[in-house]
């Protein structure tokens, strides 16, 4: 339906591909047409990051709104298992945020309280360059199921691999680089978790 698609063309994008596009409205809009156009919405912020310190200030606020939409998320569904799952989403992006703050840190060592940093971030984007409330009005109506919340999710978090994997080539340092892709490992097993979680829901239908 477009969501997942959107993640495979950005990743495609990412590796260098350039006749890459997505159909907005999915496979159902398609009419037998050729779609057109560049496919990198949501990218433009990368290409002004100069500094390590740049890159992980802009992840930490990803982080940030990601978090905060699955726990907004949460509070509005009156669904058990969807909100149990999407506790544990926020807490995976929490965990993210920690992990990205220790790397900030060892740049600066003046910055010390990580709510303090926290406060100071300017970025409202998620995963994708969406705002929280954008994202939330856009996908509210899938966000009502299990299955739903999982495709969402696994979109969310193929952004979130792309995302990282563009950082790590960006550094030069190799120890700039690792921190991402180790977030970028961890986004994988994300994934495989929240494809089985997926299956699974699939075949109890």
């Amino acid at each position: 339906m477009g969501g997942r698609s959107r993640a495979a063309a950005q990743l495609l994008s990412g590796k260098g591909f350039k006749e890459v596009y997505n159909l907005k409205g999915g496979l159902a809009a398609w009419n037998g047409q050729t779609a057109a156009g560049p496919y990198d919405m949501g990218m433009a912020p990368l290409k002004e990051l100069q500094t390590p310190e740049q890159v992980i200030i802009f992840a930490y606020g990803l982080e940030k709104g990601l978090e905060e939409f699955y726990s907004a998320v949460k509070e509005m569904t009156g669904n058990p298992d969807v909100s149990g799952l999407l506790g544990k989403l926020a807490g995976v992006e929490a965990k993210h945020k920690e992990r990205l703050f220790r790397q900030y840190v060892s740049f600066d060592q003046k910055v010390s309280d990580m709510e303090a940093f926290e406060t100071g971030l300017v970025s409202e984007m998620m995963e994708g360059g969406f705002t929280t409330d954008t994202f939330l009005e856009k996908n509210r109506e899938a966000l009502e199921t299990t299955e739903g919340v999982l495709n969402v999710a696994m979109m969310l978090e193929a952004q979130s691999l792309d995302l990282y994997m563009r950082y790590a080539h960006a550094m030069k340092e190799e120890k700039d680089q690792s921190i991402f892709h180790s977030l970028a490992d961890e986004e994988k097993t994300h994934l495989g978790y929240l494809g089985d979680l997926l299956e699974e829901q699939t075949h109890a239908l």
